[in-house]
């Protein structure tokens, strides 16, 4: 796979072969073929170079602008790429897993960073070709032909897919405010407090101020899930262990595991990795855009084998009947404790992150030709302010209304992935390669099969993955396990 960005995914290869030294109507055509591909080349080249430029103009552009948006490093893009994908999510994979069985819950973990990081190379090129895209909406536009329905229908699911974040993290919160204190205060008190602690978390303009937080957030959040192994293994037993009944491990999903609670267990996975919807504010913040793919590479590896283990290991030690989602639940209350107490810089930082995305979003279509957007000015404040707040307000709505863990998860993931983790990307890759062009050589018609069937998943994902998640929450409330929304009553694992 080639990070080149004039390098595209199935490029031809042309056979290298001598002339004959008496001219023929083969070497002629040879002639012209060489001469067509320096053509090629000499355009590549100059694209690659048109598209840096364009790059430079943009830093020069606000060079002398009060608060700057490109000014990432890779290194600080991978801190944020890290925060974002090291989240409290992974601790859901134990439950996958025992759902899904070991064997196929290994195998679908693996497939689909496989697929996230393939598409997310696609949409680094696609965001190379257009460097002046700021965001996932500009690219909603772009594949439907510059339609502006496009773009505001996709503007809809990007802030409804940010808010539902930061919603979860409101949820979470206030799970860990119970947990820690023995369910001291009211569970909408709780989530109140872990809304406000994320909203000031929000405040900063710049995804360059938030990186070295997401440092110390990805590295404690790694330390959770860390001890939350170490403690799975070294405990007696499981949190809720019944006398004779011992932790049951299957390689396969148990008989009579139903389609909705597969299906679950798979959105659950894909959530967790799939991420693609914030890469493109990312990139358009990053100094250097072409060093993206190191970042990727990194955090796509990381993936791979922190959340396997995550889910193999809790899932071995802790078996199909005590495991609860997330995983911390499982662990007796000292070892609870003490590991759920590390992902605080988690909930508070990834829900800001989301939030800030959310709101730079807004504030830019805002203040679109203004010197608001890049001045310390009265007004610029109040409306980031106001923006950042609004934000929250509907995420707690939210946290209270669907307060189950692995089901909004599911939800967020059926609503949002299918289009940001497959439908967009496929369609980007078409995209590139416009008409006949798709079938130019058999690797490259290889790929659009593949990028084809991207999409028809992504569609399959949004339709049977609403349904089963819905059908979820809907068990989840006869189950009564939670009471009704709004209520006082606790959610602490």
């Amino acid at each position: 796979m080639s990070n080149s960005p004039s390098a595209g995914f199935g490029t031809e290869t042309y056979a290298s072969e001598k002339t004959p030294a008496v001219a023929s109507p083969l070497a002629s055509q040879l002639k012209t073929t060489r001469s067509l591909d320096s053509v090629k080349s000499s355009r590549d080249r100059a694209s690659v170079d048109s598209r840096v430029e364009d790059v430079e103009v943009q830093l020069q552009a606000e060079s002398d602008h009060a608060i700057k948006y490109r000014t990432c490093s890779w290194q600080k893009t991978a801190a944020l790429l890290f925060s974002e994908y090291i989240c409290l999510a992974i601790l859901s994979f134990p439950w996958s897993f025992s759902v899904l069985g070991m064997v196929p819950a290994v195998i679908v973990t693996l497939v689909v960073a496989a697929s996230v990081q393939y598409t997310s190379l696609i949409l680094w090129r696609y965001c190379l070709k257009y460097p002046e895209t700021r965001d996932v909406c500009d690219i909603g536009r772009k594949l439907f032909g510059g339609s502006q329905t496009a773009y505001n229908i996709t503007a809809v699911l990007f802030i409804l897919n940010n808010t539902f974040i930061q919603a979860l993290h409101c949820l979470v919160g206030a799970k860990l405010l119970n947990t820690l204190s023995d369910s001291a205060l009211c569970t909408v008190a709780f989530s109140v407090i872990s809304a406000c602690a994320c909203f000031l978390v929000s405040l900063p303009r710049t995804l360059n101020q938030l990186s070295g937080l997401g440092v110390f957030s990805a590295v404690t959040m790694g330390l959770a899930v860390l001890l939350a192994i170490i403690f799975s293994g070294v405990q007696d037993h499981p949190y809720g262990y019944i006398l004779g009944e011992e932790p049951q491990v299957t390689a396969m999903p148990v008989n009579g595991t139903t389609y909705v609670a597969g299906m679950s267990a798979f959105l659950n996975i894909s959530y967790t990795l799939i991420g693609q919807i914030t890469l493109p504010s990312f990139i358009a913040e990053m100094k250097n855009p072409k060093d993206f793919p190191k970042a990727l590479w990194a955090v796509t590896i990381a993936e791979m084998i922190v959340f396997s283990l995550c889910g193999a290991l809790m899932y071995h030690y802790i078996g199909n009947q005590y495991i609860t989602s997330p995983a911390f639940g499982s662990l007796q209350p000292v070892f609870k404790k003490v590991a759920f107490s590390f992902a605080i810089p988690t909930i508070v930082f990834l829900g800001a992150l989301y939030c800030s995305v959310t709101a730079r979003f807004i504030f830019f279509r805002i203040f679109q030709n203004s010197h608001h957007r890049h001045s310390n000015t009265f007004l610029g404040w109040g409306v980031w302010v106001g923006i950042v707040a609004t934000t929250w307000i509907f995420a707690f709505v939210i946290a209270e209304v669907i307060p189950f863990f692995s089901d909004m998860l599911s939800l967020m993931s059926s609503l949002f992935d299918g289009w940001f983790g497959f439908i967009f990307w496929g369609l980007a890759y078409l995209s590139f390669y416009p008409g006949a062009k798709k079938w130019a050589s058999p690797g490259r018609s290889l790929e659009t099969i593949l990028n084809y069937v991207l999409i028809v998943f992504g569609v399959y994902m949004l339709v049977a993955g609403t349904y089963v998640s819905i059908q979820s929450i809907i068990e989840s409330y006869q189950a009564d396990t939670v009471g009704t929304p709004f209520s006082c009553a606790s959610n602490a694992l």
